[in-house]
């Protein structure tokens, strides 16, 4: 498998990860818990799947890879709070999902970053607004969740991280299309970034 085709796949995959977690964070579904937590643990295990895809894909160290493999480690964090937070909803398990949307956002923001030093320019501002899209919104679900281990149980809180969501997929999906085009010129170029 090309490089190319890593990069895009684990985009695509990690793009439909982030929709299903969105899903399955938004309460106005009226879906079960346990659909919401499925939608949840799975849509942060492609996500990670697809983050971890991207960056082996990537053919130099780059800031590009080092913000896909903190967001594939954010997921990952985010997918054992989820396991450990269905068997026994501790504030333990509350905080590795917070951490781990610290790190996804952190990793966002790092692999935007690199936008702005590549040598091809399809792609480039929809791979910058995408990453800065998915950056804040991990940090509003991880502000929300924060507001709600404090104790602070209103809709607003839950609301934040239900935005926080979809401004991330909404960001995946705009980076999904900054990727196919950045990589659509490395092949032009016979170039591997």
């Amino acid at each position: 498998m090309s490089g190319h085709f890593k990069e895009i796949f684990g985009t695509a995959i990690s793009t439909i990860g982030t929709i299903q977690a969105a899903i399955g964070n938004t309460p106005s579904f009226h879906l079960s818990n346990e659909t919401n937590y499925q939608l949840r643990l799975v849509g942060n295990v492609l996500q990670g799947t697809g983050s971890a895809l991207s960056a082996d894909g990537q053919g130099t160290i780059s800031l590009e890879k080092l913000g896909d493999e903190i967001q594939a480690i954010g997921n990952s964090t985010v997918v054992t709070g989820l396991v450990l937070y269905k068997t026994s909803n501790t504030p333990a398990e509350q905080k590795l999902i917070i951490t781990g949307s610290w790190l996804q956002a952190l990793g966002s923001f790092v692999g935007l970053t690199d936008e702005f030093f590549d040598s091809t320019a399809d792609g480039r501002i929809e791979n910058i607004i995408g990453g800065l899209l998915q950056g804040i919104g991990n940090s509003l679900q991880a502000i929300g969740g924060t507001e709600q281990l404090k104790g602070i149980n209103n809709d607003g809180q839950q609301n934040i991280g239900t935005l926080g969501s979809w401004i991330q997929a909404t960001g995946a999906v705009i980076s999904l299309i900054g990727q196919v085009k950045e990589e659509l010129e490395e092949i032009a170029l016979n170039i591997n970034e």
